[in-house]
């Protein structure tokens, strides 16, 4: 899932979890982990993302739909030590596309912002959880039957 998102998972990162979900509408790529304040801060510098992090949204209320599959809250939930913002993998040259407005109003579709979204970007969620464990959470959405699927890691990997 990480080459799908085009985001690398730090080795020293704990309780990684990833998923493809397929649907009629859109694919759906998922991949969470934790790593230390420390670590998740170098990680957010050297993936930082377009335009600034969004501090604590206001959280919004939106049913188990991707990361409840890993017994996690949805990150758009979150009420505290949240931040938010579109990462984009590097060397990728951003790609917008506009969105009918009615899309872009869509709450719980969080890869449209302001009528455009970028094609290569990532939806990156960075949950402080306790004072020592920050917990990353990926999200990006593909076009069904177009995206290529991701390929598991052969066991010698």
């Amino acid at each position: 899932m990480s080459k799908q998102l085009g985001l690398a998972v730090p080795p020293m990162a704990k309780s990684l979890k990833a998923a493809y979900k397929i649907t009629i509408q859109f694919d759906t790529g998922l991949l969470t982990f934790t790593l230390t304040r420390s670590e998740a801060e170098t990680y957010l510098k050297e993936n930082p993302p377009k335009g600034k992090w969004l501090d604590s949204p206001e959280p919004i209320d939106v049913a188990p739909r991707d990361f409840a599959h890993f017994g996690l809250p949805e990150p758009e939930t979150l009420k505290s030590g949240v931040r938010e913002g579109y990462v984009c993998p590097s060397g990728d040259e951003p790609s917008s596309v506009e969105v009918s407005p009615s899309a872009s109003e869509d709450p719980l579709d969080s890869s449209y912002v302001a009528g455009t979204y970028d094609e290569r970007c990532v939806k990156l969620y960075a949950h402080d959880y306790s004072p020592e464990r920050t917990r990353i959470y990926l999200r990006n959405h593909y076009e069904p039957g177009i995206s290529p699927l991701p390929v598991a890691p052969s066991s010698t990997d």
